[in-house]
């Protein structure tokens, strides 16, 4: 775990093609503030190449080498998808929350084997903490997360009650995934979340990464 539990972080998804993502970096601010995140339709297209571009053109742009999550929302096969992105040079990787749970306790015993951050991700899991308590090891950061495509539904709601829960119990660190615009990053960290993971609007306006990203970073607490 090379994250600070009394920091918060903003993580940036990447999704766009090679040659975009590489623009947007160069024009993002050098701070130890962002995670550069791997998406899963990146993966999907580029494999473990995508990745290694990623971990070397933000390496590039802080002068030192960054922290770059892998996002295989695993389901199956955790150790195999670990030692792939472990050669990648990811410092982090996530895992569905409704996966078995032999897959996520297999897919975080092979994160600590690789020394890589384990992330559960709880997208439709009503109850994180069940699943939590089922674990042989805990995870090193706790996703909660709605959807892309429950963006527009207003019953569905980011599940910020979970964060003091999860945390009473558990030393992780809680990210919240879902909530795209300077409002919704506000309100996570107000509720003590450590990391906002954003994606929509950057890839909406490549063009004005830069802006976005220091508009975003303002919101983080120091």
């Amino acid at each position: 775990m090379t994250l600070n539990h009394r920091k918060t972080y903003l993580q940036i998804a990447f999704n766009q093609s090679l040659d975009e993502i590489k623009q947007m970096i160069d024009s993002l601010p050098t701070s130890d503030r962002i995670l550069i995140e791997a998406g899963t339709p990146l993966i999907k297209t580029y494999g473990e190449q995508g990745i290694v571009y990623l971990k070397n053109y933000w390496q590039k742009k802080l002068g030192k080498p960054g922290y770059i999550v892998a996002d295989l929302k695993c389901m199956d096969r955790g150790s195999r998808e670990i030692a792939s992105i472990s050669r990648a040079g990811a410092q982090a990787a996530t895992c569905l929350g409704l996966a078995p749970i032999e897959t996520i306790n297999e897919f975080i015993s092979n994160c600590v084997k690789h020394n890589i951050d384990s992330m559960i991700d709880m997208m439709n899991v009503e109850f994180p903490f069940e699943i939590l308590k089922k674990l042989k090891l805990i995870p090193d950061v706790v996703i909660l997360h709605r959807g892309v495509d429950e963006s527009n539904n207003r019953e569905k709601q980011i599940p910020y009650h979970q964060i003091h829960l999860i945390k009473a119990t558990y030393r992780v660190l809680i990210s919240i995934a879902g909530g795209e615009n300077i409002k919704e990053v506000k309100r996570a960290i107000f509720n003590d979340a450590n990391i906002a993971v954003v994606w929509r609007l950057f890839n909406n306006n490549s063009k004005q990464t830069s802006q976005l990203a220091k508009e975003f970073l303002k919101t983080l607490k120091y």
